[in-house]
């Protein structure tokens, strides 16, 4: 797709300066874009690369003197990396429409709406609802009664389960998995787990007279909000009794846990390996950081941050910024970290002492 430096900037809200009439046909790093991309320049950092490219147009810096670095055009956009959220919508190519496959397997109580596509060796269950525009890739699974909406993005060898409805405009990227079991058994006596949380762990523990775990079946289903997109091999487990939930807006990264009966709000960033056990709720607004785990039973606030690594043991305030394991305030966490390498050298003077 071919546009013109004016027409970006026009429509990144952004400010164009130079020849503005040149042509792009797509983005690139400074040191290896051509004469025919827009070389991607948003930091000083990046500046002394585009010498080394053959860009004659860039999105660069505020303040920049784009022209001493030899460009004959730049966009300057107040905000660099919502400008890439902008550049990178307008030049990547939307998914085409493919029609139905013959290929795919569609029960004929299924309602399917215009202009859906649906992939080779999909498998469309009864009941089945899927609203206008919609598309999915091969290898998809939707299980009888699913409800997807309207202009969804569903990858390949995604699996929708029984109970799963999606909002509008939803994106599952390749082997999602939304509505399996909960991971939920129960023992016919109090198993060690559940001694160990009674006591603290501050008793013997022994083999149970029955070790057997009975699986709690998951009958609730999982529903999925508005604009909401979740990454490669992600899962959301179905609830119990009641729906698990992803609020609006919320974006999911890859290989990211949520457990059954989870209430996750909405505009929420789940990144990549962070785990959220069964029965938590999530405020909205909530980062959770890569690998962060929050434990089962438990409400974080709205508007908290999770560092990386974290791992959620107790309640969290809204507005809080939360770093470590157990998961404290974060200069809470800096403090103690700080005094934990200064221990070395205050047991060397006392021992010198």
């Amino acid at each position: 797709m071919t546009h013109a430096i004016k027409d970006i900037a026009a429509a990144l809200g952004a400010q164009a300066f130079g020849a503005v009439d040149i042509l792009v046909d797509s983005a690139s790093e400074p040191a290896t874009a051509g004469p025919r991309d827009l070389a991607l320049a948003m930091t000083p950092a990046y500046g002394a690369a585009l010498a080394k490219g053959a860009a004659r147009a860039a999105v660069v810096w505020q303040d920049a003197d784009w022209q001493a670095l030899g460009l004959e055009a730049a966009i300057i956009a107040p905000r660099a990396r919502l400008a890439m959220a902008g550049l990178t919508q307008m030049l990547d190519r939307p998914q085409e429409g493919h029609g139905i496959s013959p290929q795919a397997f569609i029960d004929p109580t299924a309602q399917i709406g215009a202009d859906v596509s649906i992939g080779p060796f999909c498998v469309i269950g009864a009941g089945a609802v899927i609203a206008r525009g919609t598309w999915l890739a091969d290898h998809v699974s939707v299980a009888a009664g699913v409800q997807i909406g309207a202009d969804c993005q569903i990858h390949a060898g995604v699996r929708l389960q029984r109970g799963v409805r999606l909002g509008d405009r939803v994106i599952l990227q390749p082997n999602v998995a939304i509505g399996g079991d909960g991971f939920s058994f129960v023992s016919a006596v109090p198993s060690n787990v559940e001694l160990a949380r009674e006591t603290m762990g501050n008793v013997p523990l022994n083999a149970p007279e029955d070790p057997t775990w009975h699986r709690i079946h998951s009958l609730g289903g999982v529903e999925i909000g508005h604009d909401v997109e979740i990454g490669a091999n992600s899962t959301v487990d179905a609830g119990t009794i009641r729906a698990t939930r992803v609020g609006k807006g919320t974006k999911i990264d890859n290989l990211v846990q949520v457990g059954h009966n989870v209430i996750v709000g909405d505009h929420c960033l789940l990144c990549a390996q962070a785990g959220v056990a069964g029965s938590t709720v999530i405020g909205d607004r909530v980062v959770v950081g890569g690998k962060a785990g929050v434990a089962d039973n438990l409400t974080v606030g709205d508007d908290v941050v999770l560092g990386g690594g974290s791992v959620v043991l107790s309640n969290v305030p809204a507005g809080r910024v939360m770093m470590g394991y157990p998961a404290t305030k974060m200069q809470t966490h800096i403090d103690s970290y700080k005094a934990l390498r200064r221990l070395p050298r205050l047991l060397m003077r006392l021992g010198k002492g």
